[in-house]
């Protein structure tokens, strides 16, 4: 799931998220749910037997690989609804929770929502259902995000390896390198904008995710969670300072383009040279080609720059799991299609289509790395990507309350991009907000 989808929600909507099953937990253990107990399944005798599923998901790959199953498993009906786009369809998967009636089977969830609906026993754990068998499967970042305790509450789907995705044109016409470093990248953002003030390396006017996913890459752990004790330290976090010192650099000297994402002038900037990069997961280049269509042959794609020289780490940024609803009264038959749709033949259907694989069999396959992108100039732009999935910082930590605390992203850190405040007093606004609203549903957290 691109970030493009994502919408802010409110915090009135969340509130319930949590209360469904977080009473039921104990405070050292999350393990229980409603698939957790299960004895191992046949998956092909649930295919035989067949039946009819109901997913939600708003991916459009999954439109051709539904009817791949089907006609494979002619025996199966698989319902494939779009109720909304991430949170919208959060909120709607909770109100059919709490009301015990209309839960779909097979649920799209990202990977910052996993924890959220793990930790409330929403979803079943898929390990007894032949989960378990898939270590290695899927590449570090997707397959530790859709862990929760000892147990795992979705299949990996796709995945957000982050690069940095660059006009060659515009960097070229300002005598700028590919950054390989963050404080090269700082340097570049200046040369950039001093030698023509309506351009700027990026955009950013504050976005939670991509705010997480570069403490991530620093090596920071700002959250720790042990059930339902959650610690929240962005403020004595290495990782978020190390962030934070070169970032609010380039927020004080203006760098950044005032532009929001996904918006009209976030395009028309992508296509007149005005934004000249962006630091993205490994899904960008389709919206690229989509929606920059003035771009082609002049962007490229580079390892995201490091923190110290001569590293590659790198981090997740989007990025989507199928998961089985604990209420699914049919839960051998969704996992049976969560399993074809992440895995072998589905995996390779949504790839084809555009979708950037989660899998490790295609991360490395000879086809899939050597395939030269024409609107890149003929680069062999999945080297770079598959090479970024390979190197995500292992050790990251959602907070089980992450929908949350996205949404209020922009009342507390977004303020410094708009006002005198900084980043730091921002995450600490974020901090102290996000930690009142866990001691309010339930955890124990500490800060």
């Amino acid at each position: 799931m691109n970030a493009r989808s994502r919408r802010l929600m409110r915090p009135a909507a969340l509130a319930g998220v949590l209360a469904l099953g977080l009473t039921a937990c104990g405070s050292g253990d999350d393990s229980g749910s409603g698939g957790g107990d299960a004895a191992p399944v046949d998956t092909a005798a649930a295919l035989e037997k067949g039946g009819e599923i109901t997913v939600w998901a708003w991916e459009p790959t999954l439109e051709q690989v539904v009817a791949d199953f089907e006609e494979k498993y002619p025996n199966v009906t698989v319902n494939l609804e779009n109720v909304g786009t991430s949170n919208d369809q959060y909120t709607a998967l909770q109100n059919a929770i709490a009301a015990g009636d209309g839960v779909p089977d097979v649920a799209q969830i990202e990977y910052f929502a996993v924890p959220q609906f793990a930790i409330s026993e929403a979803l079943a754990d898929l390990g007894p259902l032949g989960a378990d068998g898939l270590d290695g499967t899927f590449s570090t970042g997707p397959w530790g995000s859709v862990h929760s305790g000892d147990g795992v509450y979705g299949l990996p789907m796709d995945s957000g390896p982050m690069a940095l995705f660059y006009n060659e044109e515009v960097f070229a016409e300002h005598g700028v390198e590919v950054p390989t470093t963050w404080d090269e990248y700082l340097e570049a953002a200046r040369t950039i904008h001093e030698k023509d003030p309506k351009a700027y390396i990026a955009n950013d006017i504050g976005d939670a995710g991509f705010t997480t996913s570069m403490i991530w890459q620093a090596g920071g752990q700002p959250y720790q969670v042990d059930g339902t004790d959650v610690t929240i330290d962005l403020a004595g976090d290495e990782g978020t300072t190390t962030f934070t010192e070169v970032w609010q650099q380039l927020v004080d000297e203006d760098l950044l383009a005032p532009v929001g994402s996904w918006s009209d002038e976030w395009y028309q900037g992508l296509g007149n040279g005005t934004i000249a990069s962006l630091t993205i997961g490994a899904w960008m280049p389709a919206n690229l080609e989509s929606g920059v269509p003035q771009g082609k042959g002049k962007w490229r794609v580079a390892e995201m720059p490091q923190w110290e020289a001569g590293q590659h780490a790198t981090s997740e940024n989007g990025g989507s799991s199928l998961a089985v609803p604990a209420a699914s009264e049919n839960a051998e038959l969704a996992y049976a299609f969560t399993e074809y749709a992440t895995t072998g033949e589905g995996a390779s259907t949504r790839v084809e289509n555009g979708a950037f694989p989660a899998t490790t069999a295609d991360l490395e396959s000879e086809e899939f790395r050597g395939a030269e992108s024409e609107y890149f100039g003929g680069q062999k732009i999945n080297e770079v990507l598959a090479d970024s999935a390979a190197n995500v910082v292992e050790g990251w930590q959602y907070l089980p309350f992450q929908v949350y605390a996205n949404s209020i992203f922009n009342d507390t850190v977004g303020q410094a991009y708009v006002s005198g405040t900084t980043l730091t007093d921002g995450l600490a606004a974020w901090q102290e907000q996000s930690a009142t609203y866990g001691n309010g549903q339930g955890f124990t957290v500490n800060k």
